[in-house]
Order: structure tokens, then sequence, then C-alpha cells
């Protein structure tokens, strides 16, 4: 940005219900910690919208001045089939029906992760912490708390909730029976209480499995994140971000075990959760009924991309809505997003070919464009208000009576904060084909030739009937495309 920032960034606390100013705790840094994915399948797009969020945050952050270390954990052990801490795990389920090791499940499904990741221009974080690399700190942190916070049954070891203070105030939802979707055990002294190391039955082997002192077996998902958290940012650190279904089990787990690990002090005071602030991101909602896995056939970033929707487009979608709003996915609104991004970049090429045309000004920006720059500010400083962001930059875009250098730096640190790529080589810009689509490209320039010279003959029966041609193929001729994306495939 041309001037530093000077507005304070205001972010919504899921602990307190409540906007808080961000205050670091170590000045000029920010340390943010994102719940990652458990690689036993493909993310679907729900998943995703998490990390679009985190990302946005991140960027926000860097854009604010601070120095980001951003931790994403990748879970290879210990998360059931149920969140509600109950069924089998998840990676030696998954490895058991594909008839392959654990780890080699991990390796795959973190490698897809990662690849949606980069289709969504999402940075990487400083750090991925993966959960079998910490297990020696998960038991130490266990032997640290287990003799004031938890108790032994012959299927391993459980915190007992009662033993810290506020149990469940992040989820707003303490019954008098505790957080009742918590799997039901023999022998639990409460219905909310957890296991924070599970053994190993008897007569049977997982494939990933550790000697603990309270037998072989393995850690409780809650418990991975405590340990890496304060591993890698100490405690507290700044926020913690999660999607809202972590809001009412996972994290109220995970603050318990860090008010253990820290004292047990009450929640009136942030710091004892571990976190100064705890974030979430609301749900993606899909009527279709197909964005979960257990349906087998559940909407991924690839499908999206096979049925011919550039990646970023679903980022826009993401952003098009503020992270607290529910987001209903349907593929008209999708397809809007898309129409919306290459208007963007439509515009951003228009004003490239503008300043190729001249010299470059070294005048300051005039006060319209810190005007913008001031109103951008503000709305990603209203804890990220990216809808109303993306209103500034189509403003500013359209601005054309205003300096054209001025307006592309304005618009390409907009981009960067917004993570929306607006200017890059062009000749770089992905062709998104849908999977079905059986014309070949040789065959789409083939006759974009033939029509070009046609038109240049004015010989418009022909051009006419190449373009049907091509409309029969599902192709979509784009006359006049400032991007030299001369056609796309329909969607």
């Amino acid at each position: 940005m041309t001037d530093a920032p000077a507005l304070p960034l205001k972010l919504f606390n899921s602990l307190t219900r409540s906007l808080e100013e961000f205050v670091p705790v170590h000045p000029g840094e920010a340390r943010v910690y994102s719940c990652g994915p458990t690689v036993y399948n493909f993310q679907h797009i729900g998943n995703m919208r998490a990390y679009v969020f985190a990302d946005t945050l991140g960027r926000t952050l860097t854009f604010k001045g601070y120095a980001l270390r951003h931790i994403i954990n990748i879970t290879d052990v210990g998360h059931l089939t149920s969140d509600s801490d109950a069924g089998d795990d998840k990676m030696e389920k998954a490895a058991a029906s594909q008839g392959k090791t654990a780890w080699d499940i991990a390796a795959f499904y973190t490698a897809e992760f990662k690849r949606d990741l980069s289709w969504l221009n999402v940075r990487d974080p400083v750090k991925w912490t993966v959960a079998t690399d910490y297990v020696p700190r998960m038991i130490d942190f266990a032997k640290s708390i287990a003799d004031r916070h938890c108790y032994e049954l012959d299927s391993g070891l459980y915190f007992d909730v009662s033993t810290v203070a506020d149990y469940g105030r992040l989820a707003r939802a303490v019954t008098d029976d505790g957080e009742g979707r918590i799997e039901e055990v023999e022998g639990k002294r409460h219905a909310a209480d957890f296991a924070i190391w599970r053994k190993t039955p008897a007569g049977e082997t997982r494939q990933m499995e550790w000697d603990s002192p309270w037998g072989r077996g393995a850690p409780g998902w809650h418990l991975e994140c405590s340990v890496m958290g304060e591993a890698e940012l100490g405690m507290p650190f700044d926020i913690h971000t999660g999607g809202i279904d972590h809001r009412e089990i996972h994290h109220p787990n995970e603050i318990a075990q860090n008010q253990a690990y820290r004292g047990c002090g009450s929640l009136d005071c942030a710091d004892h959760s571990g976190a100064r602030m705890w974030m979430h991101n609301n749900f993606l909602i899909d009527r279709g009924g197909k964005m979960s896995k257990s349906t087998g056939e559940f909407l991924r970033l690839q499908l999206l991309v096979d049925r011919g929707y550039h990646p970023l487009a679903y980022r826009l979608m993401c952003l098009q809505a503020h992270y607290r709003s529910e987001l209903e996915f349907s593929w008209e609104g999708l397809g809007a997003a898309f129409t919306r991004l290459k208007r963007l970049r439509y515009a951003a090429a228009a004003l490239e070919c503008e300043i190729e045309r001249g010299r470059r000004e070294t005048v300051p920006d005039c006060p319209e464009i810190l005007a913008l720059r001031r109103e951008f500010d503000e709305a990603m400083s209203n804890d990220l208000n990216t809808p109303q962001a993306l209103t500034i930059v189509e403003r500013t875009f359209a601005a054309k009576h205003l300096s054209k250098w001025q307006r592309a730096d304005a618009v390409s640190d907009f981009g960067d904060v917004l993570g929306l790529k607006f200017f890059y080589d062009v000749a770089a810009l992905p062709r998104v084909r849908p999977k079905a689509a059986t014309i070949t490209e040789a065959e789409i320039k083939a006759i974009l030739t033939r029509r070009k010279e046609a038109r240049a003959a004015k010989d418009f029966a022909t051009s006419d009937a190449l373009r049907d041609e091509l409309a029969a193929g599902g192709v979509e001729v784009m006359d006049g495309d400032p991007l030299g994306w001369d056609w796309r495939l329909d969607n």
C-alpha cells in the first residue's frame, strides 16, 4: 500500500461472541493456528471454505503490517469417524478399506489437499505440523495434566471436564448433562468427559500405535491440536481458526486441555484458553446433499474443475459472503462468481493494455485513490468484510478518469489481500475444460482460424456457421476477449 494502514483490525471472537480489536501477544507479530484436515479422504468444498477464510485472515494480517506465523496441522492419527469422540479411527478405517497402509493413505490425501489449496491460491503456512511427529510431546503433555484432570478406564485415559472452569463456554451448549454428543463409555464420570489417550483393545493391533503410561495406543484427536499449537506458537498465541463445527466439541475440549495445562484459570481471561481469539467460519450449505464424504460422490474442487469452472471462481464465491454467514452452494451461484471473476480479469487486462501504451507516472496517489484505499482498509478491518471489499475493487477498476497506474497499483494491492490474482501472465491463465468435453483444443483452434479468415473476408454466413459448429461441440466463442481467451467450453 502507498500509505501504511492505520485502522485497528477488529475481529469476531467466538469465545466472547463480540468484535474485539486485534492486539498481538508479541508486538508486530501475528501467530495463528488453523485446524487442518484429517487426511483419510479428499476434502469437499465445504472443508475448503475454512482455508479460504484462514488465508484471507492471514493476508489481512500481513496487509496490516504484522509478521505472520501461521500453522496448519495435518491429522494423520487419532480422529474417530464421528467428531463426537465415537467410532473407529478414520485413518485405520480408510487404510483397511483401500488395502493400503495408514501412512500411504495420509501421504496421498495430504498431497491432494495441498494441490487444492494451491488451486485456490491459499498461501502455505510457515509450517505444516503432522500429528504423528508430535506423539512423544502429546504423551508428555498428557502426563503433565493426568494427576489433576484425568482418570483411567479400560479403554484409555479420560479428561474430567469438571476440573476446569467454564467448560463448554465456547459452544454455549452446556446442559445439566454436559455436552451430550460425546461418546457414551461405561465408567465415565460425566457425559462430556473425553479421551485424550485411547488404548489399543486387547488382541488387536493398530497400524499407528505407541507405548504410553496408560498402555499401547494412540492419542485422542483433541490432544493433538493443544500440543502442536503450544509447541509451535507458545501459549497464549493470537488466533485459533476452524470451521463452526469445531466450535461445538473439538475446540471446547481443546480449550479444557489448555486450561489444565496453563493452571485452570477462568475463561473470563481468554489467554487461559490457549489463544486470545477463537474464530470460526460458517457452513457451506448444499441443498443437493453432496457435501458429506459419506455420500461417496461428494463435491470436491476437482469436480468443479471437471465441469469447467476455474478454482478461483470458488474462492470468489466464498468471498462474496461474509465468513460468518452461511453460504449456499449452487451451480448457478458458482457460474455467476465465475462470470464476475472473468470480468475482473478482463478489467485488469484492459488496464494493463492502457499502461503498456504510456510511460510510468511518478505522481503521488490522488485524494480519490487514497479514499478508495481507505475504504478497502475499513472493509477488511471490519471483521474481514470481503463482500464490501469486492465492490471497492470494482469501483477502482471503473474509475477511468483516474491515473491508470494508480488504479493498477491499488487493485493489485487489493487483489493480494483477497488472493484473487488480478494481474499475472495472461499466457499462464488455465483454460478450464469440462472433463466430458470431446472436442480437442487443436480442433477448436483450427475452426477459430477458419472463422477469423471468414470474418476478415466479411463472409459472415461462414463465420456464423463455424460459430454454430463450435457451439454444437460445447464451445462458446468470446469475440473481443481482452485476455486472449478466444473461447471457453460451456459448463
